[in-house]
């Protein structure tokens, strides 16, 4: 008999302590953001990067671009990006690209989109096509990141990416 109050009041103590410390945590966390996956992908004249949603179809269909750059308009970098206790807050989405135009002619571009987080991960795609991407060239290399003002919370980059 003795045994079930006590066991009782053990529970709402450490309760009581978890709850305790959970409140404490969450009034000092600060934003966290995460890049966990960067594609590139070639965009056609049409503006599609796949015939259909399979993704043999879209492997097969990018690799047709890469060997066939006249029906290349574009490309498409998809990012897999998420943020904690940031709910409410504007975060930016940056994508750097560096390539070789004409003459061999290193080219650099950027895109950024402003994104609102929310519980789960997002995928967020920025496009640099027509006109800018013709004047860009072969892509070389990538840098993402994910900021929240002038605080950078994460990046993922290529291999073949070096600072400035």
């Amino acid at each position: 008999m003795l045994r079930l109050p006590a066991i009782l009041i053990l529970l709402l103590l450490l309760l009581g302590a978890f709850s305790g410390k959970v409140r404490a945590d969450s009034a000092s966390d600060s934003i966290k953001g995460h890049i966990s996956k960067v594609l590139t992908l070639l965009v056609d004249t049409n503006g599609i990067v796949a015939p259909s949603p399979s993704l043999f179809d879209r492997d097969a269909y990018q690799a047709y671009l890469l060997a066939h750059t006249n029906a290349v308009s574009g490309v498409r970098m998809d990012v897999a990006w998420s943020a904690r206790h940031a709910r409410g807050t504007n975060l930016k989405l940056r994508v750097e690209l560096k390539g070789i135009g004409t003459n061999g002619i290193p080219t650099e571009a950027r895109m950024e989109q402003t994104v609102t987080p929310s519980l789960f991960h997002h995928w967020t795609a920025l496009t640099l096509s027509g006109p800018n991407y013709k004047n860009f060239g072969v892509l070389a290399a990538w840098r993402a990141t994910l900021w929240n003002g002038a605080q950078l919370l994460d990046e993922q980059e290529s291999f073949l990416w070096s600072p400035p």
